[in-house]
């Protein structure tokens, strides 16, 4: 078992103290501070995970192209548009000079939907 603390936290995160439990018992293969970081690292993509599959997908949706590649050409989507929002939110960030981890992902989807769709027929031949 792996003992730490976090710094660098809001007031919310500063003292509290976390434990990892871990089959990883060889401290020179796998050192404890290493360990630690990786395991904060794995929530970042478990984020993101949840931005693409709840928010942006959306709860209960599921891929609906019935061959191989129509899969693959639905996840690249949900990809580029998800680095898309990303992009958006790293730039204005950027503008206001706030990092872009301060930015809602949701309220920013929010705001795309509703740019793309307040402006009916701007596709249209």
């Amino acid at each position: 078992m792996l003992a730490y603390q976090l710094s660098g936290g809001g007031a919310d995160t500063r003292n509290m103290h976390y434990r990892l439990v871990t089959d990883l018992l060889d401290p020179e293969r796998f050192p404890a501070a290493e360990l630690a970081a990786l395991y904060a690292r794995r929530w970042e993509i478990e984020s993101v995970f949840d931005e693409i599959k709840t928010h942006q997908r959306g709860p209960r949706v599921v891929l609906a192209s019935k061959t191989p590649d129509g899969v693959r050409q639905q996840i690249w989507a949900h990809l580029l548009v998800h680095h898309a929002l990303r992009s958006l939110m790293s730039r204005t960030a950027a503008v206001h000079g706030i990092a872009p981890d301060r930015l809602s992902f949701t309220d920013t989807l929010r705001a795309a939907r509703r740019s793309v769709t307040a402006a009916p027929g701007i596709f249209s031949p």
